[in-house]
C-alpha cells in the first residue's frame, strides 16, 4: 500500500471530508455533486478521468456509491479501482453501510445534510429560493412540499469538520420551515478512513485491471 500510487476521484460532497485524512503525495480529482442529476453523464465522465489517471496511478479510489447505477460499467485498463460498496454518499458520512441501513430502518423518511451537501447548494431547500423567484411563494411551497412528500425528518450529519454552526443552523431552519423534524447525529470517518488507507475488505468492491464494475458486486455479502 505504502509504495502504490493512490488518486482519488470522488464526488465535491465527499472529497470535503477525505482531504484532511488524504496522505502526502495522494492526488484527486472531484466532480460537481450536480452530476448525480444525470447518471449517464457522470458515468462518462468518470471513465474519461479513469482512463486518463490510470497509467499514473496503481489504484484509483472513487469517493462515490453505486450513485443510481453511474458506477455500473467502469473499468481501468491499467490499475485497480476500487470503490465502497454502498448505494451512496450517506454510507460513507455514517461510517459504514450497516449504520445507514440502521437509520434507514429506524425512520427512512429522512433528508439528510452535511457541510459538503449544504455548500454544493443542491437540496430541495435551497431549491425553494430559486423557486419563489420564477413562481412565487404559494406555488414554490406547493412544489416543494410536494418534493418532500415522504419525508418527516431533516437529519444534520456531524461529520467532524470546523465551523460547522451555520451549517446546522441552516438544517435546523430547513426542518422548521417544511414542518420536518430536525435532528443531529454523530457523523464516522471509519469508512472514508479505510477508502485512504485500506485495508480493502469486504465493504468495497475490487475491480482488478480490466475488469467492469457490475451491479452484482454491491450486493450484500
Amino acid at each position: 500500500m505504502d509504495r502504490q500510487r493512490v488518486k482519488v476521484i470522488a464526488c465535491a460532497t465527499v472529497i470535503e471530508e477525505m482531504l484532511p485524512l488524504m496522505r502526502p503525495g495522494m492526488t484527486h480529482q472531484e466532480f460537481h455533486f450536480g452530476l448525480h442529476l444525470v447518471p449517464d453523464e457522470l458515468r462518462r465522465q468518470l471513465q474519461e478521468a479513469i482512463d486518463s489517471s490510470s497509467r499514473e496511478a496503481d489504484v484509483i479510489v472513487l469517493g462515490y456509491g453505486l450513485c443510481s447505477m453511474a458506477a455500473v460499467g467502469l473499468k481501468a485498463t491499467d490499475c485497480t479501482l476500487v470503490i465502497p460498496k454502498v448505494d451512496d454518499c450517506i454510507a460513507l458520512f455514517l461510517g459504514s453501510r450497516a449504520s445507514y441501513d440502521s437509520q434507514s430502518r429506524t425512520e427512512p423518511g429522512t433528508y439528510y445534510l452535511t457541510k459538503g451537501w449544504i455548500e454544493v447548494g443542491d437540496s430541495p431547500f435551497q431549491e425553494y429560493e430559486r423557486l419563489v423567484e420564477h413562481y412565487g411563494r404559494e406555488k414554490a411551497d406547493a412544489i416543494v412540499e410536494m418534493m418532500l412528500g415522504n419525508y418527516t425528518r431533516v437529519v444534520y450529519i456531524d461529520t467532524g469538520v470546523r465551523d460547522q454552526d451555520r451549517y446546522r443552523e441552516f438544517a435546523r431552519r430547513a426542518g422548521e420551515r417544511f414542518n420536518l423534524r430536525y435532528e443531529e447525529i454523530p457523523g464516522s470517518h471509519a469508512l472514508i478512513e479505510k477508502m485512504i488507507n485500506g485495508p480493502w475488505d469486504e465493504e468495497f468492491v475490487v475491480a482488478q485491471p480490466g475488469q467492469t464494475i457490475s451491479f452484482a458486486d454491491f450486493k450484500r455479502g
